[in-house]
């Protein structure tokens, strides 16, 4: 998993630049010094600075690790981080997630102009209205495809659960490489959410979001976000998050600073 355990803040000025290790906080610094004066020479020489890439980049998540969890091996089995609005997040090395989210509705009652929608009728057009079919409920959709592509692939099995945007699917029947040619194949096959694929791909694992985000649960989004550039932040966000665990309650999470 493409997850590292140090991180560290660079600042001049305006600017600030992350960086990050899997060795050492030492690294880390380095790191982020680096980063940070990449951005200012390329600011310097007027070049633009892609802010696009804050979330799913070529490059790891900025989340601290709050809990790992082992294979009877040895090796890391899966991590629980916290993400950048708060929210725990499951991350596991073979453990297969697909979010497929539900498309946009189509309304049957919303026509267009000159197909016998309100203005056609307003200004007395004779075109007839079109009739439209009841379209599928999007969970049942979804449940086919993941039932056709167990049909298809004789011992893959599959546990689906409501998510607020769509639906998750769960592989049952084994584990699974992130980085196989047969991870893509699925996400092809379920019309897999794109930014949740890439995340895949460059974090090198799966992910499941374990608690809400926070405007669903009638908070704002967290005062800031870790690594801390100061100690007024940091305890800005400690409260913010005594508050959201009252909302959400999460088993005993151990506290990285």
């Amino acid at each position: 998993m493409n997850i590292p355990r140090f991180w560290a803040r660079a600042i001049k000025g305006y600017y600030t630049g992350f960086g990050w290790s899997f060795e050492n906080q030492a690294a880390a610094d380095a790191h982020a010094a680096q980063r940070l004066e990449v951005i200012l020479q390329r600011l310097k020489a007027h070049q633009a600075v892609d802010l696009n890439k804050r979330y799913y980049a070529d490059r790891p998540m900025r989340e601290p690790i709050m809990r790992e969890i082992a294979a009877t091996d040895g090796s890391m089995s899966a991590m629980i981080t916290r993400n950048s609005y708060g929210c725990l997040v499951l991350n596991t090395a073979s453990m297969l997630f697909v979010d497929v989210d539900f498309g946009p509705k189509l309304n049957p009652f919303e026509l267009l102009p000159g197909e016998g929608g309100f203005f056609a009728r307003l200004f007395g057009r004779s075109k007839p209205v079109p009739v439209v079919e009841p379209l599928e409920n999007p969970e049942t959709g979804i449940i086919k495809k993941a039932a056709q592509w167990a049909a298809e692939h004789p011992g893959w099995g599959w546990r689906i659960y409501r998510t607020k945007a769509g639906l998750r699917l769960v592989a049952t029947h084994a584990t699974v490489d992130p980085e196989s040619g047969e991870v893509e194949a699925v996400f092809d096959a379920h019309e897999t959410d794109p930014l949740y694929r890439i995340l895949c791909k460059n974090q090198r694992c799966f992910r499941a979001r374990l608690t809400p985000k926070p405007w669903r649960c009638d908070m704002d989004t967290p005062p800031a976000r870790w690594p801390w550039s100061n100690p007024v932040l940091e305890t800005a966000f400690n409260k913010w998050e005594k508050r959201y665990i009252t909302l959400v309650p999460v088993a005993n999470m151990p506290r990285v600073n």
